[in-house]
């Protein structure tokens, strides 16, 4: 029995140590191998960080680039061998050295990564594997193909050596790097000589409501590829605005859809939101858009006397009465908050009869004064209710005034007896005193 328990024994130990063994060896490829990988030598960084200028900047530049992060050399863009120290074997064509691509060449050739979905999995699954397609498409695309090597490829927008990811604010396709980016061509105008494209949009962008809400961090507010796209970058054609407008503003080109003017633009081919908006600057919309006073957009095409003068005229006549009416209530309601008063739910009230205002003026889209009227009447039912409970609250502030008015006489009333009735009993005391 004891023979069998020590050999049961020994069995343990060796199992033991053989599961050891193994699980020494599996921690040490999974720490040990990527730190081998690491340590495999770019060559050409060490050789080119001993030059200056323009052959030292690479080296400089390409160890903060996402490629390099990610563990790829030089040769995954240029070929050869990026191991060695021997400058002939290492640009051998033999080893697939191609040196500096040409400019129509560099799409291609990042899609041989970015294009193969299977290769892209392993270092980044969520990014598109379609942008070479979807280059071809835009504008950019096209004239390349017709070999104009002018326009914009991959690495006039990302970079060359120091690509970062487009989360990156370091990035030059940052949401807030992107309009300065596309300027770097379309502001140009000699680099955009011969093709028949205006300049300025850059400096009207910059203008324009959408580039104040970018700047101020929104990285939601429109940008160049917002409306024009990326990869598949392509000037929206005059058919094409309303659209690319109602990706944001998708209310506003259903109303559009079913006005009347939606006919008579598409008849003219006119471009409806561009017509009254403009495109790159984008000013703050007002009441007084609508209307037919001289700021009103209205009286571009309508005169008075016709249908369209009337409409705009009716609208805005219904908007400003309930701006006006909002702004009464904002008033009562701040002095009754500012007097400390409990006015949560006129506030609610208020807050809702607001919404009817950005309502019809979303509602103005349609051009149908009489759904613009509806909406107008229920905004000045909700803010009278919101008038009268802050007015109330009010008038129970002064009856509270008036009441601790009358409370605190009462009291100087009842102390002034008191004393008076004090005093006289001193008196009658100090008298007493004296006859004795």
């Amino acid at each position: 029995m004891k023979r069998c328990c020590m050999r049961m024994l020994a069995k343990q130990r060796w199992r033991t140590r053989i599961a050891l063994a193994v699980s020494s060896f599996a921690l040490w490829v999974v720490l040990a191998v990527p730190l081998l990988a690491q340590e495999i030598p770019d060559r050409c960084l060490t050789c080119h960080a001993q030059f200056d200028a323009r052959l030292g900047e690479p080296a400089q530049k390409f160890p903060n680039d996402i490629h390099a992060q990610r563990g790829l050399t030089c040769a995954a863009c240029h070929g050869g061998d990026a191991t060695t120290d021997n400058l002939r074997q290492a640009k051998s064509p033999a080893k697939g050295f191609r040196g500096v691509p040409k400019r129509i060449e560099i799409p291609p050739l990042c899609a041989r990564c970015h294009s193969d979905a299977s290769f892209m999995r392993a270092y980044n699954p969520s990014l598109r594997t379609d942008q070479l397609a979807q280059y071809w498409t835009s504008g950019h695309g096209q004239q390349l193909r017709r070999g104009d090597t002018r326009v914009a490829v991959c690495s006039d927008c990302h970079g060359v050596h120091d690509i970062r990811p487009a989360t990156s604010p370091l990035s030059a396709v940052h949401p807030l790097k992107i309009p300065e980016t596309c300027a770097q061509c379309h502001s140009s105008t000699e680099h955009m000589k011969g093709y028949d494209l205006p300049t300025d949009q850059f400096a009207t962008y910059r203008a324009s409501l959408h580039f104040q809400a970018l700047a101020a961090g929104n990285l939601a507010a429109p940008s160049c590829a917002t409306c024009h796209g990326n990869h598949g970058a392509a000037p929206p054609g005059v058919a094409s605005v309303e659209r690319v407008c109602g990706t944001c503003h998708l209310f506003q080109e259903q109303l559009f859809d079913r006005s009347p003017h939606k006919p008579v633009f598409d008849a003219m081919q006119m471009a409806s939101c561009v017509t009254c908006h403009s495109n790159h600057r984008i000013d703050p919309t007002s009441d007084a858009m609508v209307g037919t006073g001289e700021k009103s957009l209205c009286l571009n095409c309508h005169v008075e006397g016709d249908a369209g003068f009337t409409t705009a005229s009716q609208m805005h006549d219904a908007l400003t009465r309930l701006d006006q009416q909002l702004a009464q209530v904002d008033e009562v309601l701040d002095h009754a908050t500012r007097a400390g008063m409990q006015i949560s739910e006129a506030r609610i009230v208020q807050a809702n009869a607001k919404e009817k205002l950005i309502k019809a003026r979303v509602q103005v889209h349609a051009f149908a004064p009489g759904e613009v009227d509806t909406i107008i009447r229920e905004g000045l039912q909700l803010a009278n209710q919101a008038h009268q409970a802050g007015q109330q609250a009010l008038d129970e502030l002064a009856f509270r005034r008036k009441g601790l008015a009358l409370s605190l006489l009462a009291i100087a009333f009842v102390v002034l007896s008191l004393w008076l009735v004090l005093r006289e009993l001193e008196r009658r005391q100090a008298a007493k005193a004296n006859r004795f």
